[in-house]
This record gives structure tokens, C-alpha cells and sequence, in this order.
């Protein structure tokens, strides 16, 4: 697992935009094609907006969501929303492209199903996405597998959490998260402290902890890095 400590959030962003472009290139220029996931929190926002600008080939981009909570649709809490706004709507990606969760069906364990299906149809069996970006919460969590939750042990796919902050989630599980390629872990904010060491250090009792090191950069600002 690589570290990246960057003066602050802003220059995490940059450099965060600057890696999925450049694997974006090289997976599209190689395969044909790139895949990629993401999770919420403001900075992967930025990433987003800076991307949208980047000269890629936009036709051969597939967006896939690690989580997101069950909310209706156009929900400012929904990662959806702040996907639409801040790179479909500056970019050359169709709305095809972004493979949403289907978090407003009725039957929500069916949905999670559907989506597993989608992402073996589109990334193979097992899936195995270019890019996994992923956040970490102050509790160790990262996706939406949450400590104490069972779906941290579930071996579906995709799966549906208990109720956290109100809502519960749908969630890509450890087995796509690390099958994937590379993993993008992108840390602010010196609330974050305590855990990122932990992260960073292996401690396999968060659920952070758990994802699979290898081919894995931690990009963290100086407040979130502390004595890292």
C-alpha cells in the first residue's frame, strides 16, 4: 500500500483526478475500455468536477457506484445526485454509462441482486473492476460496510446495511472490492487521523482494514496524514 501525503484537500483532489485520468488512458488505450467505481464524501466531488474537463474518450468509460444510500431519487444525500451534477452534466458521458444503484425498488434485496448481475455482466465473473475509489469513515468504515454491520461478512456481491445516520445503504462487498485492479483511497480531514493509521498500518479490526492492500494508494491531506 503506497501513501501520498499532500498539503490539503484541493491538492488531493488534483492529484486524485490526475490518476484515474491517466489509468483511464492506459486502460482504454490497452482494453478498449475502463471501469470505474466510486464512493460519496466532498472531496471525491472535486475529483469528479476535475474530471469531467480531462480530454478522456468518454464513449468508453463504464461508472459503477460502490454504495449509496436508499433515499429517493434526486436526495442530496444521494451519491447519484452529486454524481449527475458534477460529471454528467460537464461531460461527454451519457447517462447510460453511470450504472446507478436501483436503491428506489420496492424490493431492495432484489435490487442488490440486479446490480450484482450488472456488474458481472459488464466486468466478469467475478467482477473485476480498473478502479475502486474508496472513502474511510471516523468509525473505520469504508463503502457502507459498516463495524458490527453483517453485511461486512456477507459474501454477496452487493449487499443492503442496517440503518447508519438514518438510512441504510446498498453497498459493494469485499469480494468486487478486492478483485478490483487498483484501489484509490482518497482521506481529509484531521478527524481522520487515528483511522487512517490504522488503515495504513493494516489493523484488519476495522472494516477498512479488510481491503485487500496490494495495488493500493492512500492519497491523505497533512491533516488527515498527522504523524504519518
Amino acid at each position: 500500500m503506497e501513501l501520498q501525503i499532500l498539503p490539503d484537500a484541493q491538492a488531493v483532489a488534483q492529484k486524485a483526478t490526475q490518476i484515474i485520468a491517466e489509468l483511464a488512458q492506459e486502460r482504454i488505450r490497452l482494453t478498449g475500455k475502463f471501469s470505474f467505481a466510486v464512493s460519496g464524501g466532498s472531496t471525491p466531488w472535486k475529483v469528479l468536477r476535475q474530471l469531467a474537463d480531462a480530454a478522456l474518450n468518454w464513449e468508453s468509460v463504464e461508472l459503477f457506484q460502490v454504495d449509496e444510500r436508499i433515499a429517493p431519487a434526486g436526495d442530496a444525500q444521494r451519491n447519484l445526485t452529486q454524481i449527475t451534477q458534477n460529471l454528467l452534466d460537464h461531460s461527454a458521458l451519457s447517462l447510460e454509462q453511470i450504472h446507478a444503484m436501483p436503491v428506489e425498488q420496492t424490493d431492495i434485496e432484489s435490487a442488490a441482486e440486479s446490480y450484482a448481475q450488472q456488474l458481472i455482466k459488464l466486468c466478469g465473473n467475478p467482477p473485476q473492476l480498473d478502479l475502486i475509489h474508496l472513502g474511510l469513515g471516523e468509525d473505520g468504515h469504508t463503502a457502507s460496510l459498516l463495524p458490527g454491520d453483517p453485511a461486512r461478512k456477507s459474501q454477496e456481491l452487493v449487499t443492503i446495511t442496517r440503518e447508519y445516520q438514518g438510512l441504510r445503504r446498498m453497498t459493494m462487498t469485499y469480494p468486487v472490492i478486492n478483485a478490483a485492479q487498483r484501489r484509490l483511497w482518497i482521506v481529509t480531514g484531521a478527524n481522520k487521523q487515528s483511522m487512517l493509521e490504522r488503515l495504513y498500518q493494516g489493523d484488519d479490526r476495522i472494516p477498512a482494514g479488510l481491503v485487500e492492500r496490494n495495488h493500493a494508494i492512500i492519497l491523505a491531506d497533512q491533516n488527515a496524514a498527522g504523524n504519518l
